[in-house]
């Protein structure tokens, strides 16, 4: 295996499992195989179209919606969609079993993946884990106990793998496998993770949540209940560094989980004081059965905001190209701008800036430009073979060179 293709790992967890050959785990890597492409065709029936510029950003959806839960659940990142639906596919006896995460028991942010097989264990699961987590490695238990019907929430690199290898391999065709996809991007390696929190935040030892937000700010939520706003435009200068993320998730192009059943984000919800409104993507019929469960415990509300974020985003296309292409910059621990400015900076923006809809374009955008250009500079060997149909198309809407 060529050296840049070992360290393209997002630490899955598939390949850890002794129940078939590794060689067989590997062969349904993302990374070896890329995004989306035969996947999307197989699971939907044809490849999302490039002459509809919503589908190519945010994939093949039967219905998309914004809502929060009427009763929100204690301690959920948002208001615990994820968590409800988890909670009553098991109890309604649609799955067996919930393939998830857990918190490490020392530190907040780190996660240990389980097959919750009870009510309190997938209770357990709520809240985000910012880190590489190898989520399927849970698949294993659940073969060995022979689950028939299983729940699988994770991220878009773990629901690329999961698909592939069900396809190519027979120890999972027998499970019904229904998926919850979370948007995900810039996940922190676990050996930086302390470092990285340490130059965000005033106190980083109560930190309990953390999100990068549509109003240009990382919003840390306190053990205590307070919470801690930060804006983009003041964090330190070595915090932009590329090289601190994994290049695995540098070399995304699935930010919105295109290959669950259901998505559910934030991005394109509206960011109320209460900060509870979710983004929801039904993507499939068991996306639908498993919206289904938890339909009279929602309150809804369409989508909303302008589409159009052109002007954002050429504003920092070039910028995005240059800090990929210089692999020899030296960035300085010290912010920019002082946090007073950053705030002041971040309030204009909610005002002036792309609002729901648009801020998830805009995030999607500006995502999809920059792991382009790392690929392109960074590992050019993996372009071809990983970057799906849809973003060349998305780069000439710019002009970008590619």
């Amino acid at each position: 295996m060529h050296q840049t293709e070992k360290e393209l790992c997002s630490s899955c967890g598939l390949c850890s499992i002794r129940e078939w050959p590794m060689q067989e785990s590997l062969q349904s890597c993302v990374f070896k195989n890329g995004w989306l492409g035969n996947l999307e065709r197989q699971l939907f029936g044809r490849e999302r179209s490039l002459d509809d510029p919503v589908e190519m950003r945010f994939g093949i959806t039967a219905e998309r919606f914004t809502a929060r839960m009427k009763q929100r659940i204690p301690d959920a990142q948002w208001s615990g969609i994820i968590t409800a639906m988890a909670l009553r596919a098991f109890e309604r006896k649609l799955v067996d079993g919930v393939v998830t995460l857990h918190r490490h028991t020392e530190q907040q942010f780190f996660s240990v993946p389980v097959l919750a097989c009870s009510s309190d264990e997938i209770y357990a699961s709520r809240g985000n884990k910012p880190v590489l987590s190898p989520v399927l490695r849970s698949l294993q238990t659940a073969y060995r106990q022979g689950l028939k019907k299983i729940l699988v929430i994770g991220a878009a690199c773990h629901l690329h793998m999961l698909r592939d290898f069900r396809e190519r391999f027979p120890y999972l065709q027998e499970m019904e496998i229904f998926t919850i996809g979370i948007p995900c991007v810039d996940n922190i390696d676990r050996s930086r993770w302390t470092w990285v929190l340490e130059r965000i935040s005033a106190s980083p030892a109560t930190a309990r949540h953390m999100e990068f937000m549509q109003d240009f700010r990382i919003h840390i939520r306190h053990s205590d209940g307070s919470t801690e706003k930060i804006p983009y435009f003041s964090l330190p200068q070595e915090l932009s560094d590329p090289a601190i993320f994994p290049k695995a998730c540098m070399s995304c192009f699935d930010y919105l989980n295109s290959l669950s059943d259901i998505t559910i984000g934030y991005l394109a919800a509206e960011l109320t004081p209460q900060q509870d409104r979710q983004w929801v993507l039904v993507r499939t019929e068991k996306g639908r059965e498993l919206l289904d469960l938890v339909n009279d415990e929602l309150d809804r509300f369409p989508e909303w905001g302008e589409w159009n974020c052109d002007g954002f985003i050429r504003q920092t296309a070039g910028g995005i190209i240059e800090q990929m292409k210089d692999t020899g910059k030296t960035y300085a621990a010290e912010p920019l701008i002082p946090q007073w400015i950053g705030h002041l900076l971040s309030t204009a923006m909610g005002f002036i800036g792309p609002k729901g809809i648009g801020f998830a374009h805009y995030s999607t955008d500006y995502h999809m430009i920059r792991h382009y250009y790392y690929v392109r500079y960074r590992l050019p060997d993996h372009l071809e073979r990983l970057v799906p149909a849809h973003v060349p198309v998305i780069l000439e809407e710019y002009g970008l060179p590619l």
